[in-house]
């Protein structure tokens, strides 16, 4: 898990701008009146936004936070950009984009909680 360690800052960066874009969704969402896709991506990316930042801050406690970090980031910017690709394009980012994402989001969970069980040896 120590060669990920080159990507931690990637994390840092994809949470401030996944906060970013959860909140403009959120504006094009109210004034589009659209709280299906662009609603349900921006409470995606805002709720996903500060625990990509919390494992970034967390990652000297537990060996997963790094690798479940990225995990979720993927999951969470592929399923909300389905949900974005279905109203202004009218049809999904790629076949089975949605549950792609949503599913590798269970996935970036559950490296959370496995956390509990491959803590770092150094604290």
């Amino acid at each position: 898990m120590e060669r990920l360690d080159n990507l931690r800052p990637l994390i840092l960066f994809v949470s401030g701008m996944m906060g970013a874009m959860g909140v403009a969704l959120a504006a094009a969402a109210s004034h589009a009146g659209d709280t299906l896709f662009l609603g349900s991506a921006s409470t995606m990316c805002l709720a996903h936004a500060p625990v990509l930042l919390g494992l970034y801050l967390g990652q000297k406690f537990f060996r997963t936070a790094t690798l479940a970090a990225l995990v979720l980031g993927l999951g969470t910017i592929i399923f909300a950009s389905d949900l974005v690709s279905r109203h202004f394009l009218g049809d999904r980012l790629f076949v089975m984009a949605a549950p792609t994402g949503g599913t590798t989001m269970i996935l970036g969970w559950l490296l959370v909680a496995a956390g509990a069980f491959f803590r770092q040896r150094h604290v």
